[in-house]
């Protein structure tokens, strides 16, 4: 019987924003049986797999080795061997000291099929995160890229010093830290001037980026003094002096901070877009995820008898796309709707309206139940029929006080939000590290379903010392009812609104 063989995809994932993998890289990722990834490989990029893909983690960091380098070239093959797709996805560059060429050429022995995916490599990116451009026309033309680490086993160094040290505008040394004394003593040896410019990037790309800049004869001491440690890339060279002009990613506003955010996870792209382009460190942990209700029989129903209605209410995005569902599933079309007025609590809601060409005729001041009422205080109500689709879990005083006014109001739910639990181990570890710096919520239900995932005897140490956000004035009541401090209100309660008070609140403090 012939043997099944697969393939392996060696892709590079970039320096470590998951923004800067390739558009194949991504597309490798997305069509894998088995991804096997690095330590430095943005463990975001997993998203991208497959629900059934096998993730497998092979990282290594400062000695610590997951998986050696020959148990990582057989699972390779292995994996390969079972007819399965595989993608290897490596930091950076897998051909630039990645140890990708010893990879293939185990692959090319096996007779495993293969293709080569290059990567962003961090020699080039985090300097350019830095503010440091590698070449200028007024400073240099040419760039070395040097191992700070040569193979231990190898009897003597094969890197010209001497060269380097006198025929290279910029050098660029990679995985040097702790070889940094001797790497900047071999150059000052053969002849590079103590005052060279000379900087340290720290998890360049990441949110987690530092700089540290000095000279050759003083950097050792600047970076032992601010405490840097790997991974980290040394960049020499006059160039340096342009970063005090050119810096950019390390002014962001939010940079290093690492935000929890427990909106759903189908809602919170844009979110995590906004705090991620400020330099912050997102950490997804949706507390909530929505799903259809257990029969669409009441909404299917009301969605039948339309033309009773007078006015429709929407109270959130999800009511929107889930009645816009069901309205579709019965060979319906906004034009079922063309003698209804509409109603929207918010911006977002009234947005994802106009994306099936609905104008609203009542957008509240402030977006929230209370102010829905206030909008229809000006409006003939009385005698008037009103469908609501909304969530199963919504508070009752929008329907309340409109029948109060006189309205008959069809309370339907369009959707259920229930509790989920998706990245609560990483959450604890960072909360008990004390590393989390700020927790939002978007809705009271986040609120509740995130105390529910903490243990009870460890609640107030592990959120004490953490900024609490929330989009509005009724998130921040339930969420002090709880126990929680609230540091933050949105003053416009949308996501926009949110994310500007969080900026606000961190470069004021």
């Amino acid at each position: 019987m012939k043997e099944m063989k697969g393939k392996v995809y060696l892709v590079g994932a970039g320096p470590g924003d998951p923004g800067l993998i390739t558009l194949k890289g991504k597309a490798c990722i997305e069509r894998a049986d088995v991804v096997v990834y690095d330590y430095l490989a943005a463990t975001t990029l997993l998203r991208y797999a497959r629900e059934d893909a096998e993730l497998i983690y092979v990282g290594k960091k400062g000695g610590d080795h997951t998986l050696s380098q020959d148990g990582i070239n057989t699972l390779l093959v292995e994996k390969a061997r079972q007819g399965l797709v595989v993608t290897r996805l490596k930091g950076g560059d897998p051909f630039i000291f990645g140890r990708g060429g010893e990879e293939v050429e185990v692959l090319a022995d096996a007779g495993i099929a293969f293709e080569v995916v290059p990567g962003v490599t961090s020699a080039v990116a985090a300097p350019a995160y830095a503010g440091i451009p590698l070449t200028h026309r007024k400073f240099t033309s040419t760039v070395a890229f040097v191992t700070g680490h040569e193979n231990p086993e190898k009897e003597s160094s094969n890197i010209d010093w001497k060269s380097l040290a006198s025929g290279i505008g910029t050098l660029v040394f990679f995985m040097g830290v702790k070889n940094l004394e001797n790497i900047a003593n071999q150059l000052m040896k053969h002849g590079m001037a103590p005052e060279k410019p000379a900087a340290l990037i720290g998890w360049g790309t990441t949110p987690r980026q530092t700089t540290v800049v000095g000279t050759l004869g003083t950097i050792e001491a600047e970076v032992r003094k601010a405490g840097m440690k790997p991974p980290a890339l040394i960049v020499i060279g006059d160039v340096v002096n342009l970063r005090e002009r050119m810096r950019w990613f390390e002014n962001r506003p939010l940079l290093g901070k690492r935000i929890v955010v427990t909106r759903a996870r189908k809602q919170a792209s844009g979110f995590l877009r906004m705090l991620s382009d400020s330099g912050a460190e997102c950490l997804e942990c949706p507390t909530i995820k929505v799903v259809p209700p257990e029969s669409w029989h009441a909404l299917d129903k009301a969605i039948g008898r339309l033309s009773d209605y007078d006015w429709l209410i929407f109270t959130s995005v999800n009511g929107v796309s889930y009645f816009y569902k069901r309205l579709f599933a019965a060979g319906m079309d906004t034009r079922a709707l063309q003698d209804i007025r509409v109603a929207a609590i918010g911006p977002a809601t009234a947005e994802r309206l106009l994306d099936f060409g609905i104008s609203c005729d009542i957008i509240p001041e402030n977006y929230r139940a209370e102010s829905v009422v206030a909008a229809f205080e000006h409006v003939p109500v009385t005698g008037k029929k009103i469908l609501l689709p909304r969530a199963r879990e919504a508070r009752s005083i929008l329907p309340e006080e409109l029948t109060r006014m006189g309205a008959r109001v069809d309370e339907i739910t369009a959707y259920v939000t229930e509790i989920s639990d998706q990245n609560v181990e990483t959450l604890l570890n960072h909360l008990e590290n004390g590393s989390v710096d700020c927790l939002t919520f978007t809705s009271s239900s986040t609120v509740r379903n995130f105390k529910r995932l903490l243990p009870s005897e460890k609640f107030e140490s592990l959120v004490r010392e953490v900024t609490v956000a929330c989009i509005g004035p009724i998130t921040a009541d339930t969420a002090e009812s709880l126990g929680f401090d609230v540091h933050v209100v949105a003053r416009e309660y949308t996501i926009q609104g949110l994310y500007a008070a969080i900026v606000d609140h961190f470069t004021s403090s």
